[in-house]
Formats: C-alpha cells, structure tokens, sequence
C-alpha cells in the first residue's frame, strides 16, 4: 500500500513540476514564437508529401528555368526548372532532421561518457577527458570535413562527422552537471545503503541534470543545423537530386545577379529553424532555472 501510495506522490510531482515549468515558459513571448515557428517547421516536415508533390522537387522542366515567383510557384523555380517551393519544403525533412537527430545521439553518447566521468572520477575521469581533450583540440569545421572526406559524401556519413565532432563539448557540459549532483548528500545516502551505481546514475543523478541536457540539446539543434547546411554547401552532404537547404544555396551562388530568390527562401528557412530553436532554447533554461522561480 506504502509503495502504491509512493509511486502516486511521484507522478502528481512530475506533473505538478511540469506544469510549473510550461508556466513560467508560457511567460516568455519570445519562447512561445519560438515554439510557434518549430510546430510549423514540424509540420511541413512531416506533411511534406500532403504539401507539396516530391516529383516537383526533382523533375528537369528546362522550358521554366528560373523563373520567379509566381502563383504556380511561390518560391520560383531553379536553373533546371524545379520547383523551389518543393525543394525548400521537401528539404526540411534532410536538414531540419539531420541536426535533431546529430544532437539527439550526439547528447546521448556524450551523456554515457559524462555520466562516467563525473560519477566515477578518479582513472576513468582522466582517461575519458584526456582523450576528449585531444578530439576537441582539432577545429570543428576540419574535423567534420576530414571525417566525411574519408568516408564519403552522403547523409549518414555527415551525421556521423557532427556527431563525432560535437561529442567532446556534449561531454564537458554533462560532466559539470553530474560532478555537482554527485557531491549532494543523497548520494552518499545512496552509496551508504547498498545501491548499485547503475540504479544511482539512472534514478538520483541523471535525472537532478536532466535540466542542463534538455536545454543544451535544444540550443544545440539550431547550429547543427547551420553546420550541416554548410557541409552540404561545400558538397559535402547530400548528393543532388535530393533536396537539401545547404545544396540550395550552393546552387544559386552563380544565379544571385539574376534570381536571388533562389537564395532567399532556403536561406530564410535555415536563419528560421536555428533561430525557432534558440527562442526554445532560451525559454527552456529560463523555465528550467530555479533561480529565476517566482
């Protein structure tokens, strides 16, 4: 009864410490815009297909080349005739996806590795940070363009790249919050009554940081974006035809004297996305700062 009793007082806290949270994050306009645009981002990546016909984003029709912005297409058409209202639309599902997924397994394996370090200390802490120190040593940009070079160009191959070069920075952070977990009493408490450390990491430590990581990894979606449009400009990403913000820009490079729209609108969409998560990002560590409470 005891323990029926328990499990009902901890979920009426997470749902009370929830709602507390959604409260002061509806406070702030600008993270609610910032919600707004990721719904609609969220939208069109999902209902890319209900949208707008994928066929319009990689047939040739050379007879409409770069044509601007019209009623049959909004955003214009690009130096071989596609649409660039489908590619911008059918391109969030790459890009847009592409920086949440690179966090969300960057986060995760930078997690395990902080988690280690900042619970075990001692040998593991030096032997996990020397290394992650060496990795973090080699620029971001070379690194990625260094680990897609030997691998080759592709979708997986640049999440592999972002993840890899974002790991070392994921794992500092996560460090510093576990290290100022595992120093309260409770932890001690823990020890003291037999828990074993997977239980303590799993249930006292992680979630006591699991603040400082939501918000790191919302901020983080935002220039994982930009830096994988970038390695698609540089031809680095995904391989034409398939759409993709960063190979749109690429592409009108040689048309902006003539149809600057074809840099406008991806452009626009990518300055969009990292700016709709920032705002999230900014509202979430406001909610989530107790030193900010009412």
């Amino acid at each position: 009864m005891s323990s029926i009793q328990d499990q009902g007082f901890a979920t009426y806290k997470k749902k009370s410490q929830f709602r507390e949270t959604w409260k002061r994050y509806r406070k702030n306009k600008l993270a609610l815009l910032g919600l707004a645009l990721f719904c609609v981002i969220l939208v069109c990546m999902v209902f890319a297909d209900v949208i707008v016909d994928y066929d319009k984003a990689i047939d040739h029709h050379v007879e409409i080349r770069l044509q601007g912005p019209s009623k049959e297409h909004p955003f214009g058409t690009d130096l071989y005739g596609r649409d660039t209202f489908a590619r911008v639309i059918h391109g969030s599902r790459n890009s847009f996806a592409m920086g949440v997924i690179a966090v969300a397994v960057g986060i995760s394996l930078g997690g395990i590795l902080g988690c280690a370090a900042g619970y075990f200390g001692g040998i593991v802490d030096s032997v996990i940070m020397r290394i992650l120190d060496t990795v973090a040593c080699i620029p971001f940009m070379l690194m990625s363009l260094t680990i897609v070079a030997a691998l080759g160009p592709g979708l997986i191959n640049v999440l592999i790249a972002l993840m890899i070069s974002y790991i070392p920075d994921y794992t500092r952070i996560i460090r510093a919050s576990i290290l100022s977990v595992v120093e309260q009493d409770f932890i001690e408490a823990a020890k003291a009554c037999g828990t074993s450390n997977t239980k303590i990491i799993a249930k006292h430590v992680l979630p006591n940081a699991l603040g400082t990581i939501i918000v790191r990894a919302t901020m983080s979606v935002g220039g994982m974006i930009i830096n994988a449009a970038g390695m698609s400009f540089l031809g680095m990403g995904i391989q034409p035809p398939a759409p993709e913000w960063g190979a749109l820009l690429s592409e009108s490079r040689e048309y902006m004297r003539y149809a600057p729209y074809m840099a406008v609108f991806p452009g626009l969409a990518i300055c969009i996305s990292a700016l709709s998560v920032n705002l999230m990002g900014d509202g979430l560590r406001d909610a989530l700062d107790p030193r900010l409470r009412d």
